[in-house]
């Protein structure tokens, strides 16, 4: 089997790199190599090594700076994955997708289910959500994995910008008040390998995140923690760090449908953190 993987240098793909090779035959590309702002020229770089699975890794993710561009971000988060789910479908190759608690409004009182109606509050969110559409619309084989909270030992995420926050300033102020799961981007690599080497590999759209749910303050109060910090941390509320971008308060995952289906799921979120700052040497 051929694969060709997106965004191999970001937190997410850079994972993939390392546990797709053992499925077959793998190119990795930057974004010199398939740049998703450039749609045009996606269809090119997949006639050209004709892959029997693609999986797309690269994302427009900064969410607040989407606010100012919006077309940028819907090019890639959207017409770029329109290119990719049509180029796919011509192949009769499979698409890997990944998507975005941000798809939702954050009202809700319990885990969201897939079948949950969305409703997202930002740019960001609108143009990852139309994302999902396009590869619905089009059709073809594919999966689309919806996830929150994503960190790594590498790239701009919550977890390094805490530790280095807590190394810059004598105390820190976090909000309290929006909940998720922080998501190893390992344990999504390794996820979206247990869906792929059933055998019938799993298609359609699946949440996957870390088990378990906490607020902003308590993952930097255990990132904190875990890495020895005393840095002192002070809960405080959503409103009183004015964002260009709004974000979900809730945005909890329900993950039963894709473990019961794929038989794979992804530890508490504390314990996975652990295991990252550990074997991240970030500790």
């Amino acid at each position: 089997m051929k694969i060709l993987l997106s965004g191999r240098t970001g937190q997410l793909g850079s994972e993939l790199q390392q546990q797709l090779a053992s499925l077959g035959e793998l190119v990795a590309c930057d974004r010199s190599m398939m740049d998703l702002s450039n749609p045009q020229g996606l269809a090119l770089v997949v006639r050209r090594h004709r892959p029997d699975l693609i999986v797309n890794a690269a994302a427009y993710t900064a969410v607040d700076r989407a606010e100012s561009e919006p077309e940028l971000a819907h090019r890639v988060n959207c017409e770029a994955v329109g290119v990719l789910a049509q180029e796919a479908r011509a192949l009769g190759a499979m698409l890997v997708h990944y998507s975005t608690d941000f798809v939702f409004d954050g009202a809700a009182q319990r885990p969201y289910r897939e079948s949950d109606p969305t409703g997202p509050l930002s740019v960001y969110g609108s143009s990852k959500l139309a994302g999902e559409q396009a590869i619905s619309a089009i059709g073809g084989r594919h999966l689309i994995l919806r996830t929150g909270w994503v960190y790594a030992a590498r790239g701009n995420n919550f977890v390094l910008t805490m530790l280095r926050l807590a190394g810059e300033q004598p105390q820190l102020r976090v909000v309290d008040d929006q909940f998720g799961a922080p998501t190893w981007s390992r344990d999504l690599a390794a996820a979206t390998l247990a869906a792929l080497r059933r055998p019938e590999p799993l298609e359609g759209l699946f949440h996957v995140a870390a088990a378990g749910q906490a607020s902003r303050w308590t993952v930097a109060c255990r990132v904190l923690r875990l890495a020895g910090l005393k840095t002192p941390v002070t809960p405080v509320a959503t409103d009183q760090f004015p964002a260009p971008a709004r974000r979900p308060q809730y945005s909890v995952l329900d993950c039963s449908r894709f473990a019961l289906e794929a038989g794979f799921r992804i530890a508490e979120w504390d314990e996975r953190l652990a295991a990252c700052l550990r074997r991240g040497g970030l500790s």
